[in-house]
């Protein structure tokens, strides 16, 4: 899931490896084939009538024969996929798009995969650990620290001052409160 950040010259990067995931199948929709899709992010804007996805652990592929929203989730259809035993096949299997089938992201912005396993130093040269996850809050994400100790940094400009995922490391600027 991309997350905005101030960035250096990132705004194409692409994930290791050749696909991303973009949703889970939640379960079949209907008679005729139909699937409900669990959508990850934004990216899932990606799929459209004619995109070639991959399905499942083995990545099969299929081609999109119909897309569109329905509530909080969308309406998949798979050229070929006509009936509800054959969606049923692919309940709970993960969707995924070829990387270059996504929209380059924004400057300053990177997918959690970017942010992980950085090494975390102040902007007065304190190295304070490695980014050993994200969690996901409504305001910003939080990244969570490990080093001598556990610390919760917000995802925001104010504490993130650069990215250097080539690098592996992350500056950032401690506020008042956030280590006591």
């Amino acid at each position: 899931m991309p997350r905005k950040r101030r960035a250096e010259e990132e705004s194409g990067a692409r994930p290791p490896g050749e696909t991303l995931a973009v949703g889970r199948i939640v379960r079949p929709h209907g008679v005729r084939g139909g699937l409900l899709l669990e959508p990850y992010s934004e990216l899932v804007t990606a799929l459209a009538a004619g995109t070639r996805v991959f399905l499942g652990e083995g990545r099969r592929a299929a081609t999109v024969a119909g897309f569109r929203r329905h509530g909080n989730r969308y309406l998949l259809e798979l050229k070929g996929c006509a009936s509800r035993e054959a969606a049923d096949v692919w309940r709970s299997a993960e969707v995924r798009v070829a990387a270059e089938q996504v929209a380059a992201l924004a400057p300053g912005t990177y997918f959690h995969w970017q942010i992980l396993g950085l090494t975390v130093v102040t902007d007065q040269g304190v190295v304070l650990g490695q980014v050993t996850e994200i969690l996901t809050t409504g305001a910003n994400d939080v990244y969570v620290v490990r080093g001598e100790r556990e610390i919760l940094l917000p995802a925001t400009d104010e504490v993130v001052r650069q990215v250097d995922s080539a690098g592996g490391q992350m500056t950032v600027h401690l506020l008042p409160g956030i280590i006591e």
